[in-house]
């Protein structure tokens, strides 16, 4: 069985591996593991799941609808019962109807950022979060176990499960606009209204942001809203080279700033009125200092080893605890299950915060920001400009590096550390990490980051300098040293 699950579930290629005979003996394999004792094991709840509920929702990709009605069946199949999404709907939306209607999991069929060609399928716990590691490899021991004993899964018609009420078609969008009502300032958005863009690539994000925002006198304009399973052609990824199509209608006047959502809406990325790209380490950054200082919250503070140390900075000047995590939202979300955590995020732009469940939002960051600028009364270019001289300056950059056979993990640290230079672009070489990959953190601060991808045949490089020239310096350095393991 070539089926495995990585740091956020499984993907494959559409019509190679991923087919609905695969589907459907994963979606066996993840009822069998649901219905173990150990599925819960440690995990505390303030209302107990119902261990015969599940939810099954979907992204805009191609099938996605279909997948998720045979992922529905098969569930059913097995005995629960199943609320399934009526239409495409973000996971983070998919992931609070699991702790809302207190399921013991859920399904979510999306491929999140990766090229249209590929589908996958996120699993998730009973809290909202991406099952742990664990769980999923309790689905892979039962998928392995299920070829063995040449055990097929067990299908239920779907028309004699909708009339035996095990299957059940529902909005999950409802309760999660009254969940975000809590932990968004609608009134001082009313009072300051944002004219603004958003896009959702395509994604399953679409009319979510605008939805909930009708009536509070904001004028938004949607790009890439339609339905389009191919995504137009490109990757459905909120990073610099696909925003060409939001450039331009904020260049056309179509508004002050933009909002863009990745394939199932769990990631943000923003614009500026010029035209600039604002990444996630800058939203996560303002989010940071708009808790803290605007409304007055505290808690600790989770950022991935590839997030900008501005995070670091802002968390020192506000006496907040950090924690800095490996690659990968589920390592976030292990804090924010057993900790205070007032927020956490990564550089990919999967960002969380206090009151919200364990999972990147990228609609909630969105109107996070859009009450961010409401409050300050400044355009998303003066406030990046002003987080810049008070904790930066930092410039990033990330490059990817298409390996032709994967790279042994522990091989590549050994002779990272073994070849650690003393110094680059000037600067000494103060510390060097293995938390996930080799990180060098330089005298000024700045960092140079070199790991394998945990979902593609990918070398990634990031690096982030206190200057433009350092941030070339780094990359250059570390596009030199990566080529040479690839």
């Amino acid at each position: 069985m070539t089926i495995h699950f990585g740091t956020d579930g499984w993907r494959a290629v559409i019509s190679d591996t991923f087919t609905f005979e695969n589907l459907r003996l994963v979606a066996q394999a993840i009822a069998d593991a649901v219905q173990s004792e150990s599925w819960t094991n440690g995990t505390v709840f303030e209302t107990p799941p119902d261990r015969q509920t599940m939810v099954v929702g979907f992204d805009t990709r191609f099938l996605s609808d279909r997948y998720a009605t045979e992922v529905a069946r098969i569930l059913a199949g097995n005995g629960y019962t199943v609320y399934l999404a009526q239409s495409d709907a973000p996971t983070p939306v998919i992931s609070y109807a699991v702790k809302n209607l207190h399921a013991i999991g859920g399904v979510m069929i999306t491929a999140s950022h990766n090229a249209p060609r590929y589908n996958g399928v996120k699993l998730k716990s009973a809290l909202g979060n991406s099952a742990l590691p664990e769980q999923c490899r309790r689905v892979e021991v039962y998928l392995n176990d299920n070829e063995q004993q040449a055990r097929g899964p067990n299908l239920m018609d779907f028309e004699k499960a909708r009339e035996l009420n095990l299957i059940r078609k529902f909005n999950p969008i409802p309760a999660y606009y009254e969940h975000l009502r809590t932990l968004i300032n609608f009134d001082l958005i009313a009072e300051n209204p944002q004219c603004f863009v958003v896009d959702s690539m395509y994604g399953s994000g679409r009319g979510v942001i605008r939805g909930i925002l009708q009536g509070f006198g904001c004028e938004i304009q949607e790009i890439r809203s339609e339905m389009n399973p191919g995504f137009g052609g490109a990757h459905p990824e909120p990073i610099a080279k696909y925003l060409k199509p939001l450039a331009g209608a904020i260049g056309a006047g179509m508004g002050n700033f933009g909002l863009v959502t990745d394939g199932d809406a769990d990631r943000i990325g923003a614009m500026d009125e010029r035209g600039n790209f604002v990444d996630p380490h800058k939203i996560m950054a303002l989010a940071l200092r708009h808790l803290v200082e605007k409304r007055g919250m505290t808690g600790s503070v989770v950022r991935t080893v590839s997030t900008t140390r501005m995070i670091d900075r802002l968390a020192k000047k506000y006496g907040l605890v950090l924690h800095e995590t490996p690659v990968g939202f589920n390592h976030i979300a292990d804090y924010m299950m057993k900790e205070d955590v007032l927020i956490g995020g990564e550089e990919s732009g999967g960002i969380s915060f206090k009151g919200h469940i364990p999972e990147g939002d990228g609609p909630l960051m969105g109107l996070l920001l859009v009450e961010i600028l409401a409050s300050a009364g400044a355009s998303l270019y003066e406030m990046v400009e002003d987080l810049q001289k008070e904790v930066g300056p930092v410039v990033y950059e990330r490059t990817d590096l298409r390996l032709k056979a994967p790279v042994a993990k522990e091989k590549m640290t050994e002779k990272l550390i073994h070849d650690a230079p003393q110094s680059i672009g000037g600067e000494r070489v103060l510390e060097v990490s293995t938390l996930d990959g080799v990180k060098y953190i330089l005298a000024d601060d700045s960092w140079l980051l070199i790991r394998p991808s945990g979902t593609e045949p990918v070398l990634r490089v990031y690096a982030e300098g206190r200057s433009e020239e350092m941030m070339k310096a780094l990359l250059k350095f570390g596009e030199g040293i990566a080529s040479s393991i690839a």
